[in-house]
């Protein structure tokens, strides 16, 4: 594993949306949210579309090479498959998606019940059929709720998409005492080593310079079942190690 993170200690992951059809005749990821990370996606390659549900209504954005997209937190976001598409996705505070930032769509019943959100957003270990047949069930099921918030937002009613919001925070509420460990672990700690940096120039004594050195990394996983698609993992200082068995595996 790296030992220093990225800038600003970022996530990042390539992803590939499935070209699985779903019922609405759309092939794509799972849809669902991040409670405190803002996503950006860089497309590298392809062609496809982001679609997303906020409090300024649904939206469907095109992504083509070149172009980059963000969401903040609370913006439902769905990757679409329009033809080869390649992503690299940044993600603030990494760690926390894989953490249980990320919240997917699954109709409220679901969500009600923590136990059940486990096991309807787990899979098996590996990448074998059955993984992939787990995989293709949970965006089904993301996609089932997913088309009830849009269904009501279209129509001028944001209670359901209000309520998902909620029911995701609650889900969550839990967790968040380790996520501020991850927290304070990664980019509260790269903010304040710059402020530090910046007191030893100040100073004119930039010891910490002695420090200087370079790292590369290659994806410890290729081709794993995210949320969004097929996801190129790296292994980074304060994020998840890769796998499919936690029901929490980021985009």
């Amino acid at each position: 594993m790296v030992t220093d993170p990225l800038p600003g200690a970022v996530g990042l992951s390539h992803l590939s949306p499935y070209d699985w059809e779903a019922a609405d005749g759309v092939c794509g990821g799972s849809p669902h949210l991040h409670l405190v990370c803002t996503e950006a996606y860089v497309v590298t390659g392809g062609r496809g579309a982001v679609q997303t549900l906020s409090p300024d209504g649904h939206r469907d954005i095109p992504l083509e090479p070149g172009s980059v997209a963000w969401f903040t937190p609370g913006t439902v976001h769905r990757m679409v498959q329009g033809g080869d598409l390649r992503v690299t996705v940044l993600m603030q505070n990494g760690g926390l998606p894989e953490a249980g930032d990320a919240v997917l769509t699954f109709p409220p019943e679901v969500l009600a019940d923590p136990e059940e959100y486990a096991a309807a957003a787990a899979l098996p270990p590996g990448t074998g059929p059955e993984v992939r047949a787990a995989a293709r069930r949970r965006r089904d099921l993301a996609v089932e709720g997913y088309l009830a918030l849009r269904e009501a937002l279209l129509a001028g009613d944001s209670g359901p998409y209000r309520e998902f919001q909620r029911a995701a925070a609650r889900l969550v509420r839990d967790r968040v005492p380790a996520w501020r460990a991850l927290w304070r672990a990664g980019a509260a700690a790269a903010a304040e080593r710059t402020g530090a940096q910046l007191d030893a120039l100040a100073d004119g004594e930039p010891a910490y310079l002695d420090e200087a050195t370079a790292h590369r990394a290659a994806p410890v996983r290729r081709g794993g079942y995210g949320m969004c698609g097929f996801r190129d993992e790296y292994a980074w200082p304060g994020g998840a190690s890769p796998g499919n068995a936690s029901p929490y595996d980021g985009d």
